[in-house]
Formats: C-alpha cells, structure tokens, sequence
C-alpha cells in the first residue's frame, strides 16, 4: 500500500484552496495538504484507507475532480461515473475476498458533510477506530 499525498496537479483548476470549506477532497486530500495511504488508484479516482475510520476497515473512493454529489454530477460526472463505479467494485471486491463482508455507502443533502461525491467501502463493527478517529470527512 503507497502513503504518500497527491500531487497538487489533481487539484481541479480555478479551485481556491481554504482552510474551512465544504469540500475536504479537493482542499486537502487533493491538494496533498492531507497525505493519504492510497490502495487504488486510476487516471481519474483514488481510493484511500479514511483519515478518521469509523470501521476497522474504512476505504475512501473519490473522483479527481469536484464532482458534488451522486444526486448533483456537476459537468465532468456523468462521464466519471463509470471509472468511479469501477473503481469502487474493484476496492469492494479486495475488501470483501480479505475480510469476507463489505459495506458501500454514500452520503446525500445533510447526511453529506463533504460536498464532494465519495464512497465509503468499509467492512466490520462501526465505531470510532483508533486515535485520530472523529467525525471528519476524510
């Protein structure tokens, strides 16, 4: 598994970084202010173990570029959607052969606390998991 951030190259053009926005993907996973542990990666996803896991297994899959959410794919989506699908199966697929059961959820409106589409692929009890667990999007 890589644990390395991402180049600032994948932060999506005239996005103006700030400290305290509603999209923590673009603004810190993206820009590599946030370093994440990568476990798949395509031209245009990337899967992460989550900054702040709520499962003992806890996976981030999100597009590389600012997609709102499943409800609202802004311009680049529709046609992103696929290779996110994909990418989220094949993470889903290595979760459930290691650990023999896993979960995919996304948020929508105010269950959304990040305004990026993102799936969660997860597998075990949930619950705070370990010291840097809270309630952060990563």
């Amino acid at each position: 598994m890589l644990s390395r951030p991402v180049p600032d190259a994948w932060t999506p053009p005239g996005r103006v970084l700030s400290p305290m926005t509603d999209d923590f993907y673009c603004d810190e996973v993206l820009s590599g202010r946030t370093p994440v542990r990568v476990v798949h990666e395509t031209e245009h996803t990337l899967a992460y173990h989550h900054t702040r896991p709520h499962w003992p297994v806890h996976i981030v899959v999100i597009p590389k570029v600012h997609v709102p959410s499943l409800t609202d794919l802004g311009e680049a989506g529709a046609r992103l959607l696929p290779e996110l699908l994909e990418a989220v199966r094949a993470v889903a697929a290595q979760v459930e052969q290691e650990h023999g059961a896993a979960r995919v959820l996304t948020n929508l409106g105010a269950y959304q606390d990040s305004k990026h589409l993102h799936f969660h692929v997860n597998s075990g009890p949930e619950g705070p998991q370990g010291p840097a667990s809270g309630s952060c999007p990563a």
